[in-house]
């Protein structure tokens, strides 16, 4: 490595938050806490020897590391954010916001929620008058970035749910273990329900009867899901209470969310023991019908489960994983490693993942790259709601895509020839999107000059002069 690499904000970010001190970090890395402690303040550089011993003692992926990339707010974000027109004309260079994501990662996150509170603001402008400025948060966004800044994994959850899981392991399903532990354990009576009798929620704890009520018309992947959550949150209670807490949500909404998506994480660990699961994984090479047949899970919760496999020293591959309905709209985003696609606007229209519409049932594969030249190998197909009624119905699709790198482990990619792939080009949101011809350009790139004319027509509908 000619350049000198400075990463102490990163290095800082990486130590807070597998949750060591420095004294704790210095003495794995064999080096002294005063030099660590240079080293978080760029007082020295990281050499490729101490960079190679934190790949190998933390799992990180040295190149994402070095480079910046990673699951916080990152420089196209930024470079999103800043194309807006509210900061348009101040024109800072890509290059300052690269400076920014990679030496103030904190500060890069809290522009983020502040650019988004001011969206949120214009969408309803009734709560930006609000005495209280953090409304303007929502709940999702404030739950997207917590999962992201945990890179999607929480080894407290993991550990308990793995010895949890595997004293209820069972040949068949381990819907009678979950049951029986609810009763012997904790005394609720777990029974399945017409939906009449639910109104509009699908499953329901009833305290005062010690009654956990599962709907009728949950798929049977569901109700076992149902089950296991019931189980986390009153097995997991201390554990959840206390992550909930250390988040600080700003409101009560947002602290119910997230305690919900930390229960429903922990729901898909009871099911799919840490250790076990990534034993399966490799074995039927991610195969994503077999590891569903294997746990008597659907589609969405293995895939889900996929990018959760980050533990240091027993990682599995880093996917990343988007649900979309079929207009567009995104209800889930995780990314176990990096994420490529816009954090504020949607997917690119070239990326195949709503093809899978077209296609329902079927798997749908696609190599794509980004503007930074990066790699990926994608699959697509679409997935049923998780219950059966009139107010529900409609498909929805999965996005699980992960690093070209790593599609040789794949079974799904054995029809390709990953040395000369057919590869689509592909981009983040049209508005920052530096690509000059494509056909499926929506909006015109933010900050750049057109270069239309009106006595002839381009591929693209919005050409414009490169920078």
């Amino acid at each position: 490595m000619s350049a000198k690499l400075f990463l102490g904000h990163r290095l800082r970010r990486l130590r807070r938050d597998r949750d060591l001190s420095q004294t704790e970090m210095a003495k794995s890395l064999a080096i002294s806490p005063s030099y660590l402690n240079h080293l978080e303040r760029n007082q020295r550089p990281v050499t490729a020897g101490l960079l190679l011993k934190l790949a190998e003692l933390y799992d990180i992926d040295v190149r994402a590391f070095a480079a910046g990339s990673g699951v916080h707010t990152g420089a196209d974000a930024l470079v999103e954010i800043f194309s807006d027109k509210i900061l348009r004309d101040f024109g800072v260079p890509r290059f300052e916001l690269a400076e920014l994501a990679n030496n103030a990662p904190t500060i890069a996150d809290a522009i983020a929620r502040l650019y988004t509170s001011v969206k949120e603001a214009e969408r309803h402008p009734s709560a930006a008058r609000a005495a209280d400025a953090r409304v303007l948060v929502t709940p999702e966004n404030f739950v997207r970035d917590y999962i992201q800044q945990h890179r999607n994994h929480y080894p407290a959850l993991e550990e308990a749910a793995e010895t949890l899981g595997a004293a209820l392991s069972d040949s068949l399903s381990m819907a009678g273990p979950m049951r029986r532990r609810l009763k012997d354990a904790w005394g609720i009576t777990a029974s399945v329900v017409p939906q009449s009798e639910l109104g509009s929620v699908s499953q329901l704890y009833d305290a005062d009867r010690r009654h956990f009520l599962i709907s009728s018309q949950l798929r049977s992947e569901n109700r076992l899901f149902a089950l296991a959550y019931q189980l986390a949150l009153v097995e997991f209670a201390n554990v959840i209470d206390r992550m909930v807490a250390e988040a600080r949500p700003p409101d009560e909404g947002i602290r119910q969310l997230l305690h919900i998506s930390l229960a429903d994480y922990a729901a898909g660990a009871i099911m799919m023991p840490y250790r076990r699961f990534l034993e399966s994984a490799e074995s039927y090479r991610y195969s994503i019908d077999r590891l569903c047949g294997e746990y008597g899970a659907n589609v969405e919760q293995v895939a889900h489960r996929l990018t959760t496999l980050t533990r240091p020293g027993e990682s599995g591959v880093p996917f990343f994983m988007l649900r979309v309905d079929p207009a567009g709209n995104i209800s889930k985003r995780y990314a176990g490693e990096n994420f490529p696609f816009s954090r504020f606007g949607g997917t690119c229209p070239r990326w195949n993942l709503h093809a899978a519409f077209q296609a329902a049932g079927q798997v749908v594969t696609q190599v794509i790259e980004t503007p930074d030249g990066q790699r990926y190998f994608t699959v697509a197909r679409t997935i049923e709601r998780p219950i059966r009624t009139e107010l529900a119905t409609g498909l929805l699709a999965i996005g699980l895509g992960c690093d070209l790198r790593h599609a040789h482990k794949l079974s799904c990619a054995d029809v390709y020839d990953l040395s000369r792939p057919r590869v689509t080009p592909v981009g983040p949101a049209c508005a920052i999107c530096p690509r000059m011809d494509c056909a499926y350009r929506a909006t015109p790139p933010a900050g750049r000059m057109l270069a239309v004319d009106r006595t002839r027509k381009s591929i693209s509908p919005y050409p414009f002069i490169p920078s």
